[in-house]
């Protein structure tokens, strides 16, 4: 079943789930996803979340676990679990700070260079069939549109706009749903 489209009145005032800026944001990247997330897992044997780090180790060069996980807006448990991982595959590698043991670099191996290699004219391409049509008016458009999300959404988590924390350990799971005071 095909979704309505809003407009931009819709957008701007929402009164349904198709009419959140945030939801269509969401549904355009699962449309293109899937087919990256098949081809990194099949065709790769890595995860969307390790070409994630190969393909920013490639660009950014060596750089510490923690840099790591804040340029990717992960969380440092995560990323430790797919540095180890990588280093597992021999795609990564990882050596800690002689005067800090805490802090740790990684980089690329020539294996994960490799697989860059292979990997990123394919992903680069599925991004060229996602925008064929689009033309280059709208393409700045869209662009200008995106940066401004960002910027704003940044702004909005600084000012703590939503005060609520998420915590799975006290509830709210699909194993059990806690009954909350209001």
């Amino acid at each position: 079943m095909r979704q309505a489209f809003p407009d931009a009145d819709a957008l701007r005032t929402p009164r349904s789930l198709d009419d959140l800026v945030l939801y269509r944001m969401v549904r355009a990247v699962r449309a293109g996803n899937g087919m990256a997330t098949r081809l990194v897992e099949g065709g790769f044997g890595i995860t969307r979340r390790e070409w994630g780090m190969i393909a920013t180790l490639a660009q950014e060069g060596e750089m510490t676990s923690s840099a790591l996980a804040a340029h990717l807006h992960l969380d440092r448990v995560r990323t430790s679990r797919g540095v180890r991982s990588l280093v597992d595959k021999k795609l990564v590698l990882r050596r800690q700070n002689a005067q800090d043991r805490r802090e740790v670099h990684v980089r690329l191996s020539a294996s994960g260079e490799q697989l860059f290699g292979g990997l990123f004219p394919r992903i680069a391409g599925l991004n060229t069939e996602l925008l064929e049509g689009v033309s280059p008016a709208d393409l700045d458009a869209f662009l200008r549109c995106l940066q401004h999300l960002e910027q704003r959404g940044e702004e909005l988590l600084a000012r703590g706009l939503v005060a609520e924390k998420a915590d799975r350990r006290s509830g709210g799971t699909r194993h059990r749903w806690p009954e909350r005071s209001r």
